[in-house]
């Protein structure tokens, strides 16, 4: 799921979202359209459909990373998190029922729970004491859910989100929770976010092997190609990761044969498609020549290339990843393309 945290996915227009990188659904995050443009501009255009015009899913975070990552500008308490906003300064309350009515209004199709994600490296007594916190909420955003309706004219669904730091016993606990809630969809949240990636296949295999197989499994902010590849291979569905496109502006390029530094001297002269194996018209039509030429004079259409190629290739891994599963062949497959694809070229 390309990453639109302000409602738009960085230096893409929809058009090509949808037409060349041929994306199902984006995301969206409910504290920073909640402090711009604001919730009143978002009610009176209609909800972020209306306002931005993506017309296909939308998927907003609740804000609960942003209890994690703006850690030195936010109180939190068992009510819920005071955050300093970053823009001015100025202080909001976010609550497990407030930040249901924010993505009401937002009107998303899947909005996700209000949670603590927890950092790493976290102790075991602070990630016992979170979890607590966390299921708190969690109850708190279903009542408050579902006793409210949506304010557009089409459904809204709820998703829970696990958590439990990187200790066995609290994850167990929190996927065991989470599925009794008997919800149509649920998250992993509180991994990649600086543990070593056999900790996060460890627990993310632990609790695939607890949620429901017949629902959908998201692991949220994940993450590499191989991060990928493995967390399929232990029963994830979904994934969103801001990695495609913030690398992209960087002129670091995911190709179906590797991984690219489009700015190196090597590929001043290579006048090879920049990459011909995914099915996006810019990507096949452009040279690495002429990339590299736009990343040097710093032209604005440099990051919109780099961007389509990398959420492309994106694209192009999860679809290849279901037909190989429909084949019968992903292990193979996928043992084969986790080297290939994190070689430097």
């Amino acid at each position: 799921m390309p990453v639109g945290t302000q409602g738009t996915v960085k230096a893409v227009h929809f058009s090509e979202l949808e037409q060349e990188v041929k994306a199902q659904i984006i995301l969206g995050n409910t504290y920073h359209l909640y402090l711009r443009p604001g919730l009143d501009i978002l009610r009176k255009a209609g909800g972020l459909h209306a306002f931005n015009t993506w017309k296909k899913p939308i998927l907003t975070d609740s804000g609960g990373y942003q209890v994690y990552s703006l850690s030195h500008r936010r109180k939190l308490t068992a009510q819920g998190v005071v955050f300093q906003s970053h823009i001015d300064g100025s202080k909001h309350l976010f609550t497990p029922e407030n930040v249901m009515d924010i993505q009401r209004t937002i009107g998303a199709d899947f909005i996700m729970a209000f949670d603590e994600c927890t950092p790493y490296p976290c102790d075991y007594g602070y990630a016992k004491k979170s979890l607590k916190i966390t299921h708190d909420w969690l109850l708190r955003c279903f009542q408050r859910f579902d006793t409210t309706e949506p304010l557009y004219g089409y459904e809204q669904t709820l998703i829970p989100i696990v958590q439990g730091s990187v200790y066995k016993d609290l994850r167990k606990e929190s996927a065991e929770f989470v599925a009794a809630q008997n919800r149509p969809a649920n998250a992993i949240g509180g991994l990649a976010v600086g543990e070593p990636a056999e900790i996060m296949y460890e627990m993310t295999e632990l609790v695939c092997d607890i949620l429901p197989a017949d629902k959908p499994r998201y692991l949220m902010g994940v993450g590499t190609p191989a991060n990928i590849l493995e967390a399929i291979a232990l029963g994830v569905d979904m994934f969103d990761c801001v990695m495609p496109t913030r690398n992209a502006r960087h002129g670091l390029l995911f190709t179906t044969e590797g991984i690219i530094n489009i700015k190196n001297q090597k590929w001043k002269e290579d006048f090879s498609p920049i990459d011909e194996n995914v099915p996006c018209e810019t990507s096949r039509k452009h040279t690495k020549a002429y990339l590299r030429h736009l990343f040097v004079v710093e032209e604005y259409l440099a990051a919109q290339i780099a961007s389509l190629q990398n959420l492309s290739f994106y694209l192009w891994l999860v679809t290849e990843a279901r037909n190989k599963i429909k084949e019968g062949t992903f292990t193979i497959w996928k043992n084969e393309m986790t080297v290939k694809l994190m070689q430097r070229l």
